[in-house]
């Protein structure tokens, strides 16, 4: 599934992700982003990329028609060798905790979810807890409780707690997607979180 695919299939099932556009040129790069209004984030999208920031397929905070022409080309350019399906253009999420909601579909024993710092730290820190499907309030309570990362999600050094409640509500309704669309592999990855809430940032699935 493309990233784009992946969107829709999200909002299918009524989640709410941050405003976006998809753009086929530099000059529809540019109306996306002024309709959206600035700061925006563009992304790459190409069923040959995987992981887009390694290959200089993100490019965030850009906040001027001129840095957004830069950025476009030189994500362009990076990828030459590789089909390009169009951009992403994507207003600047919040500033937060970077987590990932994960999951899979294990032979023995069915739909599994994880929750757990996200963004380049997963897998250098690989601080995650997991449960079987469905996945209950309770359940996310005790998953953020088992983080190494917790106290960070707490308010640690002055900073202010995450919105829970709405993790929770996120999380829960992950696991319920996942089984009613029997989704193999699933990555919300990252999901940004602060006290007002959460943004779905990437979204990636295998069905």
């Amino acid at each position: 599934m493309t990233l784009v695919e992946d969107f829709r299939l999200l909002e299918k099932h009524g989640f709410k992700l941050i405003p976006y556009e998809i753009a086929q040129s530099e000059e529809e790069t540019i109306k996306a982003a002024e309709k959206l209004k600035y700061p925006v984030a563009i992304k790459i999208i190409s069923p040959e990329i995987e992981h887009k920031s390694d290959s200089g397929g993100v490019k965030v905070d850009l906040r001027s028609e001129e840095a957004l022409k830069v950025a476009y080309r030189e994500m362009i350019q990076r990828n030459a060798s590789k089909k390009i399906d169009g951009v992403l253009v994507q207003k600047m999420a919040r500033k937060g905790m970077e987590l990932i909601i994960g999951g899979k579909k294990d032979a023995q024993f069915g739909h599994m979810l994880v929750l757990g710092l996200g963004g380049i730290y997963v897998e250098i820190f690989k601080d995650v807890s997991a449960r079987i499907c469905p996945v209950e309030t309770k359940d996310v309570e005790e998953m953020i409780a088992e983080l190494k990362s917790h106290p960070l999600l707490e308010g640690a050094r002055g900073k202010k707690p995450i919105n829970k409640k709405e993790l929770e509500k996120l999380v829960v309704r992950a696991s319920q997607f996942m089984q009613r669309e029997d989704i193999k592999e699933m990555d919300l990855n990252p999901v940004i979180c602060d006290e007002r809430g959460c943004d779905i940032i990437d979204a990636r699935f295998r069905k």
